[in-house]
C-alpha cells in the first residue's frame, strides 16, 4: 500500500509530461498529464498556504521574509502547474473537436443526398405525373418508402442534432480554458515581479552584512578552479562545511577564575544529532523524470535524479540549509550547491538566472533561480555524508 501511495506522489510530483515537453498528441497520455498538473498544483497550493502561514506567525523579520520568498516560489510552480492543466485541456478539448467534425461528415452526407433526393422529387409538377405512365404507380411506392425511411431520417437527424449541440458546448470549453490559460499566464507574470521585487529587497538590506559572504564566495571560486571534476568540487564544500560546523561547535574562551580552586569544568559540548532524513523534503522543479538515480550514464551509474522541464520554470531548495557555491560550472551550467543540517548536501545543475548567493540561508523551497530556456533538463544529487542517496527515498511515506 505505501509502495502504491508513494508511486502517485512521485507522479504528482514531478508534474508529468505535461509540464516537461508541451502537452503531448496521444489523448492517453494527454489525460495523464491534465492529471498530474492537477495534482502538481494541488500539492505547490498546499505549500504555499504553509508557507504563508509560517511567514504570518514569524517574529524575526529575516524569517517572514525567508518564508514569503518561498510562498511566492510555491505560487509560481503552482500557476506554472495550471498552466499545464489549460494547456491539457484544450488539446483534450481540439482533439474531441476534429473527432466530432469527421463524425458529423460522416453523417451529414447521406442526408444531405438523401435531402437533395427529396427536394428534386417535390419540384416535380404533379402535371408530370399525370402524363407520364406509371408514374401513379411509382407516386404510390415512393409514398411507402418515404413512410419507412422517415423514422431512420428522424433517428439519424436526432443524433445529428446532438452531435451539433456537443460541438457547440466544446467550443465554448475551449473559449473557457483559453480564458483560463490567459489568466494563468498573467497570474505567473505578477508573481515573478512580487518574486523579483522582494529578492531586490533582499540584496539591499544585505549588502552591508556581505563582507563575510563575499570572501567565502571567492574561496567556493576558488575551489571549482582547483577541483578535478564536479564530485570533486562537492567533497571540498562538504569538507569546508564540516570544518565550519565544527569550529562553530567549539566553546568559548573561559576567563580565569579569581579561584582557581573553586573553578568547575566547563559544560560538554553538544553534539549535533544524526538527521535521519531531511525535513520538508521538496523536489526542486516539475516535470518529467528521464533518468532516475542509478541509471547508467556515459557508462557509469547515475549519482542522481535528472528532470525535463518547461523553459523557464522556477527551481527551489529541495530542504532548509545554507548555500555553499552558486555559479556557472564547466559542462553543468549555473549550479547551486546547498549544505544541509546532519551531514548533507544537496546539488542542483541545468539552471539560468540564479537568485542566491553564497552564504545565503534557505528554507525548504526557497526560490534558487529557474530553468533555461527551451526545453532544459534540471538535475537533483543527493549525499549523506558525501555518499549519494536516492532524492525520491525521501517521499516515501508521505
Amino acid at each position: 500500500m505505501r509502495g502504491r501511495a508513494f508511486g502517485g506522489l512521485v507522479a504528482v510530483v514531478l508534474g508529468g509530461t505535461a509540464l516537461a515537453q508541451g502537452i503531448p498528441d496521444d489523448p492517453g497520455e494527454t489525460r495523464r498529464a491534465l492529471s498530474e498538473a492537477k495534482g502538481q498544483a494541488d500539492t505547490a497550493r498546499r505549500r504555499a498556504e504553509q508557507l504563508e502561514a509560517h511567514a504570518a506567525s514569524a517574529s524575526a523579520a529575516a524569517d517572514k521574509t525567508a518564508q514569503d520568498a518561498a510562498a511566492i516560489a510555491a505560487r509560481i510552480q503552482q500557476a506554472e502547474a495550471e498552466i499545464a492543466v489549460d494547456e491539457a485541456s484544450i488539446r483534450l478539448i481540439e482533439n474531441s473537436r476534429t473527432d466530432l467534425r469527421a463524425r458529423l461528415a460522416q453523417r451529414q452526407r447521406p442526408l444531405v443526398e438523401l435531402t437533395a433526393a427529396l427536394q428534386r422529387l417535390s419540384r416535380r409538377p404533379p402535371v408530370v405525373s399525370l402524363l407520364r405512365p406509371g408514374s401513379l404507380r411509382d407516386s404510390v411506392h415512393m409514398r411507402a418508402l418515404l413512410e419507412t425511411m422517415l423514422p431512420e431520417v428522424q433517428r439519424r437527424t436526432a443524433a445529428l442534432r446532438g452531435d451539433m449541440v456537443r460541438a457547440r458546448a466544446l467550443q465554448e470549453q475551449a473559449a473557457a480554458a483559453r480564458t483560463g490559460l490567459r489568466v494563468e499566464i498573467a497570474n505567473l507574470d505578477t508573481r515573478r515581479k512580487a518574486l523579483a521585487q522582494m529578492e531586490t529587497t533582499q540584496r539591499l538590506a544585505a549588502r552591508d552584512a556581505n563582507g563575510s559572504a563575499d570572501r567565502e564566495a571567492e574561496r567556493a571560486l576558488a575551489l571549482a578552479e582547483q577541483a578535478r571534476d564536479l564530485g570533486s568540487l562537492v567533497d571540498g564544500l562538504e569538507a569546508a562545511a564540516d570544518l565550519r560546523d565544527k569550529l562553530a561547535r567549539l566553546p568559548g574562551p573561559v576567563m580565569r577564575p579569581d579561584r582557581p580552586n573553586e573553578a568547575i569544568a566547563a559544560p560538554p559540548v553538544e553534539v549535533t544529532a544524526v538527521v535521519a532524513s531531511l525535513p520538508n523534503f521538496v523536489l526542486p522543479v516539475a516535470g518529467r523524470l528521464v533518468s532516475g538515480f542509478g541509471d547508467p550514464s556515459r557508462g557509469i551509474p547515475n549519482r542522481g535524479i535528472t528532470i525535463q522541464v518547461r523553459g523557464m520554470a522556477q527551481v527551489v531548495a529541495p530542504a532548509a540549509g545554507r548555500v555553499a557555491f552558486a555559479d556557472t560550472y564547466a559542462g553543468f551550467g549555473q549550479i547551486v550547491i546547498i549544505d544541509h543540517p546532519g551531514g548533507w548536501t544537496s546539488l542542483v545543475t541545468g539552471l539560468g538566472p540564479l537568485t542566491v548567493r553564497v552564504g545565503d540561508a534557505l528554507v525548504a523551497g526557497s526560490p534558487l533561480g529557474m530553468a533555461t530556456a527551451g526545453r532544459p533538463v534540471v538535475t537533483l544529487e543527493l549525499r549523506k555524508d558525501g555518499k549519494p542517496v536516492n532524492p525520491l527515498d525521501q517521499l516515501r511515506g508521505r
